[in-house]
């Protein structure tokens, strides 16, 4: 129950309380009492003492009625069937004070209630039971009052504010952005929300049910019985409102949605700010009260454009990376993990609320609340705040292409297909049993496009990286001839999802200064990250993105890794092919959770060999990694090479680190490498902020294939350059000569993956490197270091 006050019970009838004596409510007598109507000729003045109420409800006898209180006029029946079914568009005009002949009708529907009374001010009027928990009365008032409800029942005596006194609480412009399609903070407008309405504490609940035959709200002030709950629609909108005096911040609540064939489900709000836990699936009535530290961060993130800045991200799963830690917990750890290992970004996993762990978060029922595991919405906000405080940029991991089909959540969420198309060829996710949503419809759109603004904007995320976007720009994405529908044009292409990505990249962009968007897209689609407004070869606007993950560079390196050396000059080209296409787009290179699970091993057991090679070959590829122009995306466990596939179960093996394993000396090695590629990397503008440009580039050995030698260099906005070299071959390589830009005088190794403290066999250049004007390579200029096996070396001007 709602937290009301309880009272002592009182006589029927209208009563006035004596003179200078509080009323029974509790409160302080009205100071303007209620004035009673003149005497009626129809009505029944002098009608007699109540009758006798009979055992159990207390039902009224008919033809016995209240001093001063008149039967109300009867409801159509089926009017009152509707109501009681929880099937009227418009309880309100039922329920609560409405003026009538000779007075004002006042009607309340509370089941299993003994009795219900109205107390305003000094009076006191207990309404008659028409049965079927309808309590119904008329009195003698020229006008409404301020009024409560007096609520008997067996145990307990409540008094309550009456929900159907109250105008609606949402505004016409919202409810015309809403039909519009473009509200978007919509997250403000729908869900629940506590507030103060019309001087009175509450919640106002809202939801989006189009078709539905009417809604009410159910929850634990209620026992889950919405039966005395029924909300009001708003018009063509499609929005249900009621706002409940006294339901406050916990509260456990959900939908009661009458389906159009009579059917009634107990529904998730699409639009909760916060869930019970998993397996348990309510929604919680939620308000922020956390106070933002990262003003600073905040006020400069939009200083640099991501492309032209270090961006080096560290893939987290947040339930498994430290299993059992809370997000308040992780806020203690995390950050200094990650500055310490110099990344300058996270990248979360699905954090919005999903039901089954074992998704990882891709499968979500709660697209405006962070999981319920790890703690609160304020917790979650708690740990992005101290990572901002630590220097550390927030993605978020956002699933916009398909949500599971649990009965309770958004799947035919109004009785009939809302969120998800009418058409089963376009609704159905062929490859994860799930439903794809309908980027057709407006108000779908405005759902996806809101939440997209808001953990942006309430919860400071700087990017979202955008899963499976490939499944939702192609109609016959994993289906067969005969399983989908070609679009207007008679193509394969899902011109609704293009139109909702570009909307949804454009709207982010425009109110969130700072924040990147990112695409995991694994086709050629063209235009990716580019702007919309600017048309690509086919005169349509790009997709708006950010940044993209480069799929084809992930599978190639890996499978060229995952070769022997010496079959590794028949492969070559995998390595080399990515610069053929590097600035179609604004890649990040990405060593994902999906390539360290489902028997594609972790990234150091991806590589041939003895255990010294495998962990050779994986510095020696994370060298090449975060030299390759792109930015870099690592998964957990990865920056220390755990030979095991990640599990969601027990997370990354860190007892691989402990001084009593007796090859942690190696796990700790490779973990200094990361941290000194994330801090030479930052140090060298050359290899970050002409990202995105081909002038930012030079091969200077891109042929070697018999040596498996790779070598070119990168360039900052003032041309200096920093030479990359890696030898994929076990060999020493003494003297191999190298051409060299520009008049430098001598060079010096700012990084070599085989130094000993990394675990390698320290074959590396300590002394001046002096360039030599033997032309080679197409340079005037060389030098001649040598190259460690299965190593990567970076060398600058001294």
């Amino acid at each position: 129950m709602p937290p009301v006050r309880e009272t002592r019970s009182a006589p029927a009838g209208v009563t006035p309380a004596p003179p200078g004596e509080p009323s029974t409510s509790g409160e302080a007598a009205d100071p303007a009492p209620v004035r009673p109507a003149a005497p009626d000729a129809t009505s029944p003045a002098s009608a007699g003492p109540a009758a006798g109420r009979a055992r159990g409800r207390g039902t009224v006898r008919p033809g016995s009625a209240r001093p001063g209180v008149r039967p109300a006029p009867p409801l159509d029946p089926g009017e009152r069937a509707r109501l009681l079914a929880g099937e009227h568009h418009d309880p309100h005009a039922l329920l609560g004070a409405h003026p009538s002949p000779g007075g004002v009708v006042f009607r309340a529907l509370r089941p299993f209630a003994r009795s219900v009374t109205v107390v305003a001010g000094g009076l006191r009027a207990e309404l008659m039971d028409e049965e079927s928990g309808v309590f119904a009365g008329v009195l003698p008032l020229s006008e409404i009052p301020d009024y409560r409800l007096e609520v008997v029942y067996d145990e307990v005596t409540l008094t309550v504010d009456d929900p159907y006194h109250f105008l609606p609480s949402v505004g016409d412009l919202d409810l015309y952005l809403i039909a519009e399609g473009r509200h978007e903070e919509l997250w403000r407008a729908l869900g629940a929300h506590p507030m103060t309405h019309q001087g009175v504490e509450g919640t106002r609940f809202t939801v989006w049910a189009p078709n539905a035959r009417g809604v009410r709200v159910a929850g634990d002030f209620n026992f889950w019985d919405g039966t005395g709950f029924p909300m009001r629609s708003l018009g063509a909108c499609g929005i249900w409102e009621l706002f409940l005096p006294g339901v406050g911040e916990g509260t456990l609540y959900k939908f009661d949605v009458a389906a159009v064939d009579g059917s009634h489900s107990l529904r998730a709000d699409p639009m909760a700010r916060r869930t019970q836990c998993p397996p348990e699936t309510a929604s919680v009535v939620a308000t922020s009260r956390h106070e933002w530290g990262d003003e600073e961060w905040m006020a400069h993130r939009a200083d640099r454009r991501v492309h032209e800045a270090p961006f080096s991200v560290y893939e987290v799963h947040l339930a498994s990376w430290r299993p059992g830690l809370t997000y308040r917990q992780l806020a203690e750890q995390l950050p200094a993990y990650l500055n310490d290992l110099g990344f300058t970004h996270v990248e979360l996993m699905p954090v919005a609320e999903h039901p089954f762990g074992g998704s990882w978060g891709y499968q979500v029922t709660s697209y405006y609340a962070p999981t319920a595991r790890l703690g609160t919405p304020d917790d979650f906000k708690f740990l992005v705040d101290a990572l901002h405080r630590a220097g550390i940029g927030v993605i978020v991991d956002w699933v916009p292409a398909h949500f599971p089909k649990d009965d309770w959540a958004l799947a035919r969420f109004d009785g009939t297909p809302l969120y998800e198309p009418a058409d089963p060829l376009r609704a159905e996710h062929p490859d994860w049993g799930t439903l794809e949503f309908d980027y057709g419809r407006r108000e779908v759109r405005n759902f996806l496009v809101a939440n997209a603004v808001y953990w942006c904007q309430e919860f400071h995320i700087d990017g979202l990286r955008v899963d499976a976007v490939a499944s939702m720009l192609y109609l016959d994405y994993s289906r067969e001839g005969g399983q989908w529908s070609p679009n207007e044009h008679g193509g394969r292409e899902n011109l609704d999802a293009v139109r909702f990505l570009q909307e949804m990249n454009a709207t982010v962009y425009r109110r969130c200064p700072g924040v990147v968007t990112i695409a995991e897209e694994s086709t050629a689609w063209d235009g990716v990250t580019r702007a919309t407004h600017h048309a690509g070869p086919g005169g349509v606007g790009g997709l708006g993105f950010g940044l993209k993950w480069n799929m084809g560079w992930m599978h190639d390196s890996l499978g060229y890794m995952a070769k022997e050396p010496v079959h590794r000059k028949h492969h070559h080209d995998e390595m080399t092919f990515s610069m053929v296409y590097a600035y179609s787009e604004n890649y990040v290179l990405p060593i994902s959770h999906d390539e360290v699970v489902h028997g594609k091993q972790a990234l150091v057991t991806k590589m041939p060999g003895d255990w010294w090679q495998r962990r050779a070959d994986h510095r020696a590829y994370l060298g090449f990694m975060w030299a390759h122009p792109g930015k870099q995306l690592l998964f957990m466990g990865q920056e220390f090479a755990q030979g095991a596939e990640w599990s969601e179960a027990h997370g990354p093996e860190w007892w691989l680190l402990d001084d009593t394993y007796h090859s942690a000396g190696d796990h700790r090695g490779v973990r200094d490498l990361v941290r000194d590629l994330n801090r030479t990397y930052r140090d060298q503008p050359a290899l970050w902020e002409r990202d995105t440009e081909p002038s930012g580039f030079s091969w200077v050995e891109g042929g070697a294939a018999d040596d498996n030698v790779f070598a070119f260099t990168r360039h900052d906005a003032f041309g200096n350059p920093v030479l990359c070299v890696s030898n994929f071959s076990p060999v020493v390589r003494h003297d191999y000569r190298l051409g060299v830009p520009g008049p430098h005088q001598g060079w010096l190794e700012i990084l070599n993956t085989d130094a000993a403290r990394y675990g390698g066999g320290d074959v590396t250049n300590p002394d001046l490197l002096k360039s030599e004007p033997v032309p080679w390579q197409g340079r005037r200029n060389s030098i001649t270091p040598v190259l460690p096996p299965l190593a990567t070396v970076w060398l600058r001007p001294a």
